[in-house]
């Protein structure tokens, strides 16, 4: 029985711990002329190990991605494909799932990055929130300045990429 107790608990901790994550991501780019062009940048995109599904919109050159609960998303990654596939990312809103996630002077750590809310203020988080990749390569040049521009803490992570996020 108390074996069972235990197996449960583990059990429990595993599944709140693994709900800290990314779960989707509405990616624009540019320079998209036709169907074959997003095909192949979809493509590029599908072999990330941490894309689940894809949803892509030709209108307005958007990818709905939705990613897999149990692989670290790394946005670096997301922008060499775009950029191999001969384009580049215009704008990357993701959603993050704050449960069990530590923020401390609005900086959080996911999947070896350092992630820093330029606007959070003292708001508290928990369940999903959307967050807006500012930092050049990410966002139109005029949004990464505006944002870039506050910030006066220049330090980088020990390990890792440091990420600045709009919400």
């Amino acid at each position: 029985m108390k074996t069972i107790k235990i197996f449960i608990v583990l059990f429990v901790l595993t599944v709140t711990a693994a709900k800290a994550q990314f779960t989707k991501a509405e990616l624009q780019v540019s320079g998209l002329t036709c169907a074959l062009c997003a095909k192949s940048t979809e493509k590029a995109l599908r072999s990330l190990p941490f894309v689940g599904e894809i949803k892509t919109d030709l209108m307005h050159n958007l990818y709905l991605i939705t990613f897999k609960s149990d692989v670290p998303v790394n946005f670096e990654q997301i922008s060499k494909k775009v950029q191999g596939s001969g384009f580049s990312v215009n704008s990357l809103k993701t959603t993050f799932n704050f449960n069990n996630t530590k923020i401390a002077d609005n900086r959080f750590s996911y999947g070896g990055d350092t992630y820093r809310l330029l606007n959070a203020g003292d708001k508290t988080f928990s369940g999903d929130v959307s967050l807006t990749v500012v930092d050049n390569g990410f966002a139109p040049k005029s949004v990464s300045k505006k944002y870039l521009s506050q910030v006066t803490d220049t330090a980088q992570p020990a390990s890792g990429r440091l990420y600045h996020l709009a919400i």
